[in-house]
């Protein structure tokens, strides 16, 4: 590991990957660091990117793609199931990954550009000067050393404590945590190419319940509701255990992990002087979904082009690492976020009755090309009193 470096990335998940793997292809030096000892591990994903989404960073590969999927379902708290179907039906048009593989295969790409990669090594505290960011203390196998970069990246996640101890308020509202568990099970019959969500205070009081396939009679089941939901015998794996207990009673558990999703509105500021916020460590996870991959990598790439540009000019100042902040909140992932954090507000509010008579009111919809976006627009057109709730969100009638 050298003294100093151009870019010194905190997380090796995708966001912190792309970003290396950015940097470092145009010239820069790059250090990438990890607390975990191994890439990819745990997976605290359900695992599911579309497949334009992906194909904008990486060329698919089947090592690292568990199933492709061709629609999704919704199941109402009635039962009532709404298919997803679409001009694109028989196509595939998302991907169920296999994590381990792919977060590893984005690491190596970065490392063949020319990145540094550290495994068990665990950022201790900022290295500040005159309130910069210039780097990080860094904890490996026992010993501290300081490692000086001109722009650091903060890709660590939900849990991330490195964004707080460089003075950014990173608190979230506990009902603006999902408590999230899952299970890889299997053993279980299950459509291998349909992504299904099962809605309701029942089942998933103020979020929803998943199942993902990633094979021959395997898939991801998991659960993710409300942190104000959560609690001793009502936690998220006292849900999703009853859920299995019904659905799945042959089927077999075969990993095991639980998790927070933050669901809020991302970070006032994702940058400060010398730093630059990723991922789910910039809290850019989609409000509705949870889903964080695509957003992960979109923000890594666009922050490490602009600690390229910051680098040339020999600003790394705030004001300079702003042009990060401003584009991605311009962007159509930035807009996506604040479309779906509203539409989540809505939704969460509503009893099971009213999410009924929404699904039942889409039943049977065919869409141009399946996306969140249009089927939320369908259910505004079929809905019209939602834009009360809403508010002036004209985009969706477009």
């Amino acid at each position: 590991m050298k003294e100093r470096y151009d870019v010194l990335i905190i997380g090796s998940g995708p966001g912190g990957a792309i970003a290396a793997r950015t940097a470092a292809n145009a010239g820069l030096s790059v250090c990438i660091v990890e607390k975990r000892p191994a890439v990819g591990t745990p997976v605290r994903c359900a695992e599911g990117i579309g497949m334009d989404a992906l194909a904008e960073f990486i060329e698919p590969d089947p090592a690292w793609i568990s199933a492709e999927m061709a629609g999704a379902e919704i199941i109402a708290p009635d039962g009532t199931s709404m298919r997803l179907s679409s001009q694109m039906a028989g196509s595939k048009v998302g991907y169920i990954l296999e994590r381990k593989l792919f977060d590893r295969e984005l690491v190596k790409q970065a490392v063949a550009a020319g990145a540094d990669v550290f495994m068990k090594t665990r950022a201790a505290a900022p290295i500040l000067e005159d309130g910069y960011v210039c780097g990080a203390k860094l904890e490996h196998n026992g010993t501290v050393a300081d490692v000086r970069a001109a722009v650091t990246i903060a890709a660590d996640g939900v849990e991330s404590k490195f964004s707080r101890w460089c003075g950014i308020d990173t608190t979230v509202p506990l009902r603006e945590i999902m408590s999230s568990a899952q299970y890889l099970m299997t053993n279980i019959n299950i459509e291998p190419n349909i992504t299904v969500f099962y809605l309701g205070n029942t089942v998933a009081p103020e979020g929803y319940l998943w199942v993902f396939p990633k094979g021959d009679r395997m898939a991801n089941v998991g659960i993710g509701i409300s942190g104000r939901k959560s609690g001793d015998g009502h936690r998220a794996i006292d849900y999703l255990d009853t859920f299995v207990k019904a659905h799945f009673p042959e089927g077999k558990i075969i990993e095991s992990i639980v998790a927070g999703v933050s669901v809020c509105r991302p970070l006032e500021s994702t940058v400060a002087d010398g730093l630059i916020i990723v991922g789910d460590a910039a809290r850019v996870v989609d409000p509705l979904t949870g889903g964080g991959i695509y957003n992960a990598m979109f923000t890594g790439k666009l922050a490490a082009e602009t600690a390229v540009k910051c680098l040339k000019s020999g600003d790394v100042s705030k004001k300079a690492l702003m042009e990060y902040d401003q584009a991605w909140r311009a962007s159509k992932m930035g807009k996506t976020i604040e479309r779906n954090y509203k539409v989540k507000e809505y939704l969460i509010r509503q009893p099971d009755e009213k999410l009924n008579s929404l699904i039942r009111s889409v039943k049977e919809i065919d869409l141009a090309e399946m996306s969140t976006f249009n089927l939320i627009r369908e259910l505004v057109r079929r809905n019209p009193r939602i834009l009360l709730d809403f508010g002036a969100i004209k985009e969706f009638l477009a």
